[in-house]
């Protein structure tokens, strides 16, 4: 296998649920070694589903090619192997209830007290903000606090976004941290303690609606399939009851869009639509104006005069499209029975080398506790 950025990077997770490990399945995959430290029971995120050949589609998707030790941190002989562990690793990631890892007393300060070289990644839910710290945090109730919720949804109903997106956001955040802190290691021998909070995450990417709610006339509104600052940009249903997602980005795209696709320059021209500005102002009057010409076509012949217009859009798709999707690129991963999953790739194509279209197995709980006894003795 050509050579991958982390290998030997050794990194220990004391991890759950899955902005800390996805974190470091990202590192698994660039190469690194990651040893996952668990509780006898096992993350619980092995139990939230069972939708991986008999595994949890979240384990499965952000565990795949980890080591599992079992330890328990409240018996002295297991924390000090842990110690020993981490005295000899370049990253600790831990995403614990508030506080736990330093009760337990793997706070950053004491371990790279020992370890001066050793990146630690402390992933939280509020970071170390006054009054909230010792605040349990999941994926939906920082949605929420964050203000993401109130801004997603349709115009009478608030909506979650259908995946853990915070939780996504953190890990992914997480490890592009530790890899700046990785750079600089290299430049100067000495680790870093990093801290990412969940909160933190959700706000900065509220930046455009809290940037025009504090600055502007007001924040965006709840506005369904259709954006709250751009028209038109949204779902429009054709002949054969399908809905194509419309982007128009600049007043070029909208008047091919009025002349090419749709064959009407009279509402181009109309005074109501001269500007994004106008057509936003106008947003109603614009989407029956649309609606009622797109409805014409069906979803191939409207498709076929959008590229030709060279307009982008897209199919608002189902899971079923999904999976047949001409885009989709595959992986495979390995369940704990043995079973091969055959999931959405990681993101990343590397030029130069060729991207591994298989990932390592799932560990089954301790399975590796033995061997990293007899390593780390």
């Amino acid at each position: 296998m050509p050579h991958r950025p982390l290998d030997g990077i050794m990194v220990v997770a004391l991890e759950q649920a899955v902005a800390g490990p996805l974190c470091t399945a990202r590192m698994v995959d660039a190469g690194a070694r990651v040893i996952k430290v668990e509780r006898p029971t096992g993350d619980f995120a092995r139990g939230y589903d069972r939708a991986g050949l008999s595994d949890s589609s979240y384990f499965t998707w952000t565990n795949h090619g980890k080591e599992s030790v079992v330890l328990d941190l409240k018996k002295d002989d297991d924390a000090n192997l842990l110690r020993k562990v981490i005295n000899r690793a370049d990253v600790f990631v831990q995403n614990l209830a508030p506080g736990a890892a330093v009760r337990l007393g793997f706070g950053d300060d004491e371990l790279r007290s020992s370890n001066p070289a050793l990146i630690t990644c402390d992933i939280s839910g509020y970071g170390e903000s006054e009054g909230l710290a010792d605040k349990k945090a999941y994926d939906l109730l920082i949605q929420a606090e964050s203000g993401l919720i109130g801004i997603s949804g349709g115009a009478n109903e608030l909506g979650r976004i259908g995946i853990s997106i915070i939780d996504i956001g953190a890990g992914v955040t997480a490890y592009a941290a530790v890899l700046e802190a990785l750079v600089a290691r290299a430049a100067s021998g000495e680790g870093s303690a990093l801290k990412i909070s969940l909160f933190d995450v959700a706000a900065e990417w509220m930046t455009v609606p809290f940037a025009q709610h504090v600055y502007g006339d007001s924040g965006p509104t709840r506005v369904g399939l259709h954006h709250p600052t751009i028209a038109p940009y949204g779902a429009y249903r054709t002949l054969d009851d399908k809905l194509t997602l419309l982007a128009v980005q600049n007043e070029w795209e909208w008047g091919r869009l009025c002349v090419d696709v749709l064959g009407r320059p009279d509402i181009a021209s109309d005074p109501r639509y001269r500007s994004n500005n106008d057509r936003v102002a106008n947003r109603e009057a614009l989407e029956l104006d649309l609606s009622r010409e797109i409805s014409k076509f069906d979803a191939a012949a409207f498709h076929s005069r959008l590229d030709e217009a060279s307009i982008a859009y897209g199919m608002v798709s189902s899971l079923d499209d999904l999976v047949t999707h001409p885009a989709l690129q595959i992986r495979e991963v390995v369940s704990r029975s043995g079973q091969r999953l055959r999931l959405p790739a990681h993101p990343v194509r590397r030029t130069g080398a060729a991207f591994a279209t298989e990932s390592g197995p799932i560990p089954e709980i301790g399975e590796h506790t033995a061997l990293i006894r007899k390593e780390f003795q």
